[in-house]
């Protein structure tokens, strides 16, 4: 038997609020999360901007003793899911079986701060200096199994790493877990603090990364004149629910999520197809599976990195799959424009706001977007949101690797 699965409860940390709903208040009102790096030395690097968390506290949240052994990209994560907990009543006393209960939150690099500091320590003063919390803060599923242990999820539990693609591959293969079911509920998403010198040294070498130092330009999406993302960090999760289980508690829906596609280029380890075979056929498997109905009033929440090959590919890759037609009659945006590009998270914050415009019947825009791209003819939502009549939403995310990643929702019509 197969079931419909539900988004019952929504987390974030994101650079544009410490809230699912400051979060989605930004979006909404276009403003951007990027600014000059704060969080380190930017000396020697060609590289001075970034979306970081502002006002974040892991002492505060989680007590001292507690953040000194949770990685900054597992606080993210933890705090995110505790909101995505709260907001889908699922912390409430026999809400869920918890052998039921699943947790499929991912990283794209996981520890990493921890994981350099330490470098770091030991070369300055001996190996003997590391720390015994080393491993358990690094390693990439960490995020998933402090939030397994915090609340006490004892049912499926999968951290998937697949680069930028991580989160969105998250939140499908829970999708796909709670369909088939082998959950009732999943906390699905992902979390990344990759803000660090050595993280951003190694993606300016690879260029890819914008070198442009002016914040309120440095990110933008689909414009003839970008030059490269700007990294970001934060978590988002999902709760994710069997429909059935959701409707009998009384649970408040934001949307329905209804295909998943996963493909990989088998092309670059960092450059896209470019003639987009391989995101095209992730975006069909999930509109396939979904049903999806594009005449129906259609939002496209983009990967649209700023990056020259990445937005020209994607744009190929929605007129392949869906037909010339349906594409320039979709509204796309990239949030990324406001958000930076957070990683391993980035899927699940896109798809956050796939639900949240499918529920206000809002398009959040692509800020940033001045000289047109011949190459990206779409409609991208410049600059201001958009009211708009939407009956569904897809989600696509990119992935080092040649990963590919596209989730499908509905908007609810029906309790």
């Amino acid at each position: 038997m197969e079931h419909r699965v539900a988004i019952t409860g929504i987390g974030a940390v994101t650079p544009l609020g410490n809230t699912t709903t400051e979060t989605w208040e930004a979006m909404c009102a276009g403003r951007c999360g990027i600014g000059p790096i704060t969080r380190i030395d930017t000396e020697g690097l060609s590289v001075g901007v970034a979306a970081e968390v502002k006002g974040f506290d892991g002492e505060a949240y989680f007590g001292r003793r507690e953040a000194k052994h949770l990685d900054r990209c597992v606080q993210f994560a933890m705090a995110a899911a505790d909101e995505a907990m709260t907001d889908a009543g699922l912390d409430a006393e026999g809400a869920v079986d918890h052998e039921r209960l699943g947790v499929y939150i991912g990283s794209g690099i996981g520890g990493v701060e921890t994981y350099t500091e330490q470098v770091h320590l030991m070369g300055e003063k001996g190996p003997r200096r590391a720390s015994p919390y080393l491993v358990a803060m690094m390693i990439p599923n960490m995020a998933a199994g402090n939030v397994a242990i915090r609340h006490n999820a004892q049912g499926p539990t999968l951290p998937v790493v697949t680069a930028c693609a991580t989160s969105a591959h998250a939140v499908g293969e829970a999708f796909r877990a709670i369909k088939h079911g082998y959950a009732d509920a999943i906390l699905a998403g992902g979390a990344e603090a990759p803000i660090i010198r050595e993280v951003v040294a190694g993606f300016t070498a690879c260029r890819a990364l914008s070198t442009n130092p002016d914040p309120a330009t440095a990110c933008r999406p689909f414009d003839a004149e970008r030059d490269g993302f700007v990294m970001g960090e934060g978590g988002c999760v999902l709760a994710l629910e069997q429909w059935e289980h959701a409707v009998a508690r009384g649970a408040r829906i934001y949307a329905e999520v209804v295909g998943y596609g996963n493909t990989d280029d088998a092309h670059h380890i960092t450059s896209p197809d470019s003639e987009a075979a391989g995101i095209a056929r992730a975006i069909s498997q999930a509109v396939t599976e979904g049903g999806v109905n594009p005449g129906e009033g259609l939002y496209i929440n983009a990967h649209g990195t700023s990056t020259k090959l990445n937005d020209a590919s994607e744009t190929l890759g929605f007129k392949r799959a869906l037909g010339e037609d349906a594409a320039r009659a979709a509204h796309v945006s990239s949030t990324k424009s406001m958000t930076g590009h957070m990683l391993g998270a980035t899927g699940a914050v896109e798809i956050m706001a796939c639900a949240l415009a499918l529920r206000d019947g809002i398009v959040p825009p692509t800020i940033n977007y001045a000289t047109p791209d011949p190459a990206c003819d779409l409609d991208y939502t410049p600059n201001e949101a958009r009211a708009c009549d939407l009956g569904w939403a897809l989600s696509t995310n990119l992935g080092f690797g040649g990963h590919n990643a596209c989730v499908a929702l509905r908007a609810v019509k029906e309790a």
